[in-house]
């Protein structure tokens, strides 16, 4: 199964978050302990890439027309938003077979790396991410392009091994980048 997942955000280090990519599958609050709550089915072996856009804290954001809270305070941070952890990730999953789920919990610090700096599967991953908000022409694609989005899927393309089809998503932006630029002209 796809788990179910739940992310809290230190509110030292970030200041907004949002998993991109899983908006129709996001489970309440009260259901990610559910283990009657369907998730989608996944085999042994394969993987799923996540990928959230965070805030850091200092950062201005656009948030539309939020009136402050009437009855309650925004609240107060815990001790462990002084360990200088971003955010922690918690999955349920569960082993063939079995009728309970497990709980995975992970701590994320930011190392400070640059996007340039990043793992070839995280640019590549991103590429596909920022593809996908372009073809959607989502309010979150900020300054995203399709060359861009070339560009980052290149870098994010190893010299061997899985390329073949990295290659075919380069393939695809560029189809999507001149039937997006027709379309302008109409």
């Amino acid at each position: 199964m796809l788990p179910p997942s739940n992310a809290t955000a230190n509110p030292r280090q970030v200041s907004a978050y949002r998993l991109l990519g899983y908006e129709n599958r996001l489970l309440r609050a009260e259901e990610f302990n559910d283990d009657h709550q369907g998730a989608t089915p996944m085999g042994a072996g394969h993987t799923v890439t996540a990928l959230y856009e965070i805030v850091p804290t200092g950062k201005e954001i656009q948030v539309a027309g939020v009136d402050p809270l009437k009855y309650q305070q925004p609240s107060t941070p815990t001790s462990a938003a002084d360990t200088g952890e971003t955010l922690t990730l918690k999955v349920r999953y569960k082993e063939p077979k079995e009728e309970t789920s497990r709980l995975l919990s992970l701590s994320v610090r930011d190392e400070g790396k640059s996007f340039a700096n990043a793992r070839e599967d995280f640019r590549f991953s991103a590429a596909v991410a920022a593809f996908g908000m372009l073809l959607r022409d989502s309010p979150h694609k900020g300054r995203a392009t399709y060359p861009q989005v070339r560009e980052w899927a290149r870098q994010g393309s190893p010299e061997t091994g899985q390329s073949a089809y990295r290659e075919e998503f380069i393939q695809l932006v560029q189809k999507a980048e001149t039937l997006s630029v027709a379309n302008e002209k109409r």
